[in-house]
């Protein structure tokens, strides 16, 4: 079964979106709209994305600032579709991390033919890092970013895989809370132990309700969390 390409779209202009969106949509592709950097930030923090067409003035926070914040969270390509036209915008958002920048209006072809080589370039990188983690009944294909416990399919957030991906990248070490938000955050830890505890709960219930009978997920006190052995 082949998975489904997911695109998220993050534009504040209505007909450009919808525009994006049908050219995602006749290629077969799934496409996801975002109108201000905000709901962006909103939808990269629920999924793992395939691609992101990022503009650059948006509502709420700005494209750039969106492109520093996630530049090293995600491999997916990110093309910047922009008004703006100057040569050292260009420059500098294709250093912080962006694989392509076409400028406003923009050719639907050339459109639709960037997004397909960015794609395949980034599905062969893909096949390349591909691995499977194992524990238990739990597998993780770190390609397609898929969980399944006894052969189910298990739907976690972006942070709650992460957390899951990292847990498993070294079954017997206990990772401090410092070493989890760091890991999967990217920022400092400050010692908000809440927002760990809320998603290590998550995804505890989801790999409970997937199979009750076994747990996978240890709590060492005043040090951290490892995978129960």
């Amino acid at each position: 079964m082949v998975k489904p390409i997911h695109i998220l779209v993050v534009e504040d202009d209505n007909d450009i979106n919808e525009l994006l969106c049908n050219i995602i949509r006749k290629s077969g592709y799934i496409a996801q709209p975002a109108y201000s950097g905000t709901e962006a930030m909103l939808y990269i923090q629920d999924r793992v994305w395939d691609m992101m067409l990022l503009d650059l003035m948006l509502p709420g926070m700005t494209g750039e600032e969106i492109l520093e914040k996630i530049s090293e969270q995600t491999s997916c390509p990110i093309i910047i579709i922009s008004a703006k036209l100057e040569q050292q915008t260009k420059i500098d958002a294709l250093r912080t991390g962006a694989d392509d920048y076409i400028t406003k209006p923009f050719d639907i072809g050339e459109v639709s033919a960037r997004i397909d080589s960015h794609l395949r370039r980034y599905q062969k990188m893909k096949t390349f890092e591909r691995r499977e983690l194992r524990y238990k009944d739990l597998t993780i294909d770190t390609e397609a970013k898929l969980v399944q416990v006894n052969g189910q399919i298990l739907s976690l957030t972006a942070r709650e895989y992460s957390i899951l991906e990292l847990l498993l990248s070294s079954p017997k070490k206990v990772f401090t809370k410092a070493n989890v938000f760091e890991s999967v955050w990217k920022e400092e830890f400050r010692g908000d132990d809440n927002t760990i505890n809320v998603h290590m709960s998550n995804v505890r219930n989801k790999l409970a309700k997937a199979n009750s009978n076994e747990e996978y997920i240890e709590t060492i006190w005043g040090m951290g969390y490892r995978l129960k052995t």
